[in-house]
């Protein structure tokens, strides 16, 4: 039964009329989402000069978590790369490049060594300059915008990590945790709302606090740290590939997972942001 209000009078309504009656939409989450590694596509102009196969694309890059973390309109705002990791990093500084850094802005290998380019067709100067001011440099303006939105008061940069460190990852090696939370060591978010979403996180995936850490094995990357210092808070979010990339959900021939899975990974995630209360 309801108890139902109208005209001063209480009018006692039966269980099954429920379904019929007006439910209240949840309201919009002040968040904003960043998602700089969830595509594989690769840019047009680079066709021709590509020599990586399906399977090294999808390992470097942080494969669904578009499907993940891309809460639509639930959310203030998401914005997400529409080119891979490999082609275009937008989580590095613009100046980040080989052969200083193989794994820089526009890279010359992939995490795990494998050559992205045939030899003798690496993009030059031009080409590099050409893909930032068409994939890069907007990607950043639109990160810009949270700090003139005074509806968002937390911004989360979200990616996935490997459940064992590639060598040259700063754990190489290491077995990693569920979920890895950064703030850069405090400078861009407070640590008692890093704290908070430390207990949110392993509530609604129904984990440890020991398997969401801080800082470790990731401290924020160039995103988390060149947009972390206003006034809106910036966090990085990693999430452990085992909670989907595991053989219970996903196909290695492939490259497919379950969308239940995956359903079930964003359900989670929307959980944890509406328990922080914003």
């Amino acid at each position: 039964m309801r108890l139902w209000p109208t005209c001063g009078v209480t009018v006692l309504l039966p269980a099954w009329i429920k379904r019929f009656l007006p439910r209240s939409r949840p309201s919009m989450l002040p968040v904003f989402l960043s998602i700089p590694h969830g595509c594989t596509q690769q840019p047009p102009e680079l066709a021709g000069r590509v020599c990586l196969s399906n399977e090294e694309l999808f390992d470097d890059s942080d494969a669904f978590t578009r499907e993940i973390y891309d809460l639509g309109g639930a959310v203030t705002r998401v914005v997400a790369a529409d080119t891979a990791r490999a082609f275009i990093d937008m989580n590095r500084a613009s100046d980040d490049r080989p052969p200083e850094n193989p794994d820089g802005v526009v890279k010359s290998a992939t995490c795990y060594g494998h050559r992205i380019y045939r030899e003798g067709a690496e993009p030059d100067g031009e080409l590099v300059a050409e893909l930032l001011d068409r994939y890069y440099y907007p990607y950043h303006r639109a990160l810009g915008r949270a700090a003139t939105d005074t509806r968002v008061k937390l911004a989360l940069d979200c990616h996935s990590m490997a459940t064992e460190a590639p060598l040259i990852a700063p754990d190489r090696g290491g077995k990693r945790p569920l979920f890895c939370l950064s703030n850069a060591d405090g400078l861009t978010c407070r640590y008692d709302l890093l704290e908070r979403m430390r207990r949110v996180f392993a509530e609604a995936f129904d984990c440890g606090l020991t398997d969401v850490r801080l800082n470790q094995p990731f401290k924020g990357g160039f995103i988390t740290r060149s947009h972390g210092r206003g006034k809106v808070p910036w966090v990085q979010v990693e999430m452990n590939r085992s909670l989907y990339l595991d053989s219970n959900w996903f196909q290695r021939e492939t490259l497919e997972v379950e969308p239940g899975r995956l359903k079930h990974l964003r359900d989670c995630f929307r959980a944890a942001l509406r328990a922080l209360e914003l």
